[in-house]
């Protein structure tokens, strides 16, 4: 019998709340209600200003208390629009907002934000979160979780095919026997940040600017020579690596190259890093979801690179681009209270599949 669940989701881009409300069951994972709820610029900037610098237990508890206000406005929001009854969901899924992911330091751990009791108390919803504890406990990278659900929804197609997820890092799933899946480096974190910072706009539509400039070839094998590139599955990263002191870092060793040719440059870093891992497999259709899809210059770079492969968004298979991650949440919500384990060893290198995330009660 199927089940309504939400699933929650704000990026490492932050451009945006996903809410999605999900009919799920054990063979399907139905979109029933979506929505995009704005992500306060100023939180964004603090947020962002706590990861590049330094910050106070002070300013974690109060991010983490506006963030739950935040997710809980945009879970009533969809609610209140859709006249659907609280009771009627049986859990939210909760990523929480990313601040930090650190898989292999000497005590691993992965902290998100976003109070779960808060958002269990404000929308009297059972909520499911720190969905990334338990596999690192059991020895894994945390992340990506996209690979399972990817699976899950794309299993029955006969051909090869990758799933890649362009979100602000972007995160590659192979989709065969032994499901492999890890984060292939910067999607869109780093062409938001530099356009931010030179065009003042939250992202770059289009690629419109990076079409103005020209790819620096010596920055970019400069960039790629990160020794993350080089590194073998399993893997994951974020703001923690890839964030404008590292970009900035190397920048400035090329003086003279424009702004425009810098983003031009991150375009082709992401294009090229992707690339390169897909070629590692054996693929014959890429299915593209995140929000890397609406920039159309970087998707065209992307078809064109990797020319031997039919490169498609998942729309074209049925399942909203934009829309998936959220989706996954509210799955890995339904997985948790059916006390499911979720089969991501193979994706994170844990020792063995466990029952992801903790369960805040509703009053």
């Amino acid at each position: 019998m199927a089940e309504l669940y939400i699933g929650i989701m704000s990026g490492t881009s932050m451009d945006g709340v996903d809410v999605a409300l999900c009919e799920i069951s054990p063979s399907q994972c139905k979109l029933v209600a979506f929505l995009e709820y704005t992500f306060p610029q100023k939180l964004k900037e603090e947020i962002i200003q706590m990861i590049n610098g330094t910050t106070s237990l002070y300013k974690v508890g109060e991010i983490n208390h506006r963030l739950g206000l935040l997710f809980s406005e945009a879970v009533n929001s969809l609610l209140e629009r859709d006249e659907m009854e609280a009771d009627s969901i049986t859990a939210i899924g909760l990523h929480g907002q990313t601040l930090w992911h650190n898989p292999h330091g000497e005590y691993p751990f992965s902290m998100q934000l976003g109070d779960a009791s808060l958002i269990a108390a404000e929308t009297h919803i059972n909520v499911v979160s720190d969905f990334r504890s338990k596999d690192l406990a059991l020895g894994g990278e945390g992340a990506p979780f996209a690979p399972v659900f990817h699976q899950f929804l794309f299993d029955y197609l006969t051909k090869a095919v990758g799933v890649l997820n362009i979100g602000g890092v972007a995160n590659l799933s192979i989709l065969q026997e032994r499901l492999i899946g890890f984060d292939t480096g910067p999607g869109n974190v780093l062409m938001d940040l530099w356009v931010e910072k030179h065009k003042h706009l939250p992202y770059d539509k289009e690629g419109e600017w990076a079409k103005e400039g020209e790819v620096d070839q010596p920055l970019l094998e400069e960039m790629l020579s990160e020794s993350y590139f080089a590194t073998s599955a399993p893997k994951s990263t974020g703001r923690e690596l890839f964030n404008e002191k590292w970009l900035m870092t190397l920048v400035q060793k090329h003086p003279t190259v424009t702004p425009q040719d810098v983003q031009a440059t991150l375009l082709a870093l992401t294009v090229e890093s992707i690339a390169r891992e897909v070629k590692k497999y054996k693929v014959e259709h890429l299915l593209v979801c995140g929000g890397g899809v609406k920039n159309s210059f970087l998707m065209n770079r992307l078809a064109q690179v990797l020319e031997e492969i039919g490169v498609f968004p998942t729309d074209a298979y049925g399942v909203n681009s934009e829309q998936m991650e959220a989706m996954l949440f509210a799955w890995l919500a339904y997985k948790r209270l059916h006390e499911e384990p979720v089969e991501l060893k193979t994706v994170t290198g844990a020792k063995r599949n466990g029952i992801l995330g903790g369960l805040y009660a509703r009053d």
